[in-house]
């Protein structure tokens, strides 16, 4: 069975290389819509795959990482990256350019550590990440899995790669969360929300 959990947020970018010069050489914005689309075999306790509540905790945390910030390419020109760092204080860092397909994959891998790394508490069993969606605007969207985020041909992500801005880590219920996530130490769930 596959459920799914819609999170939005607001952020700003520029794709350099793409054909588009609107995108590629204009810092812009878009409404973003972030699909999470989780899977099992199992139903929990409460007759469910995953709690949408368990969502709203780190998963919704780290995709709210992005809201009113700004995404930048680590591969850009320093000077750039060095004037959005200094004017905005929530801004990430990515090894890959933000399009929508990396940010798809970029999200695979961070709610697939999350997932990798929670003891849940409510017999939730079998919990896979089966796909990302991430819609830029209303008519156009990137859906990545699996084979994709951890596709090498398509850019490499390694998490350790991508960096949040202080204001950003200091607005987590944990901000030490992105470190223990990297260092794969268990998140204990809790029993209710």
């Amino acid at each position: 069975m596959i459920i799914r959990k819609l999170f939005k947020f607001e952020n700003a970018h520029i794709v350099r290389n793409c054909s588009t010069r609107r995108c590629s050489e204009n810092l812009h914005g878009h409404s973003y819509k972030v699909e999470v689309l989780l899977e099992s075999d199992y139903l929990d306790h409460g007759q469910m795959v995953y709690d949408f509540g368990l969502t709203k905790l780190y998963i919704k945390e780290l995709i709210d990482s992005f809201d009113h910030g700004i995404t930048l390419w680590s591969g850009d020109e320093l000077e750039y990256l060095e004037a959005m760092k200094r004017f905005s204080k929530r801004w990430v860092v990515l090894p890959v350019s933000p399009s929508a397909e990396q940010f798809s994959r970029v999200v695979y891998q961070m709610v697939e550590r999350v997932l990798a790394c929670s003891s849940m508490q409510n017999g939730e069993r079998n919990v896979q990440l089966h796909s990302i969606i991430v819609h830029e605007t209303e008519t156009g969207y990137a859906q990545g899995f699996r084979e994709d985020a951890h596709n090498p041909n398509m850019g490499t992500i390694r998490l350790e790669d991508i960096h949040f801005s202080e204001q950003v880590r200091t607005e987590w219920r944990d901000p030490d969360l992105w470190e223990k996530l990297l260092r794969r130490e268990s998140i204990v769930l809790p029993k209710k929300v």
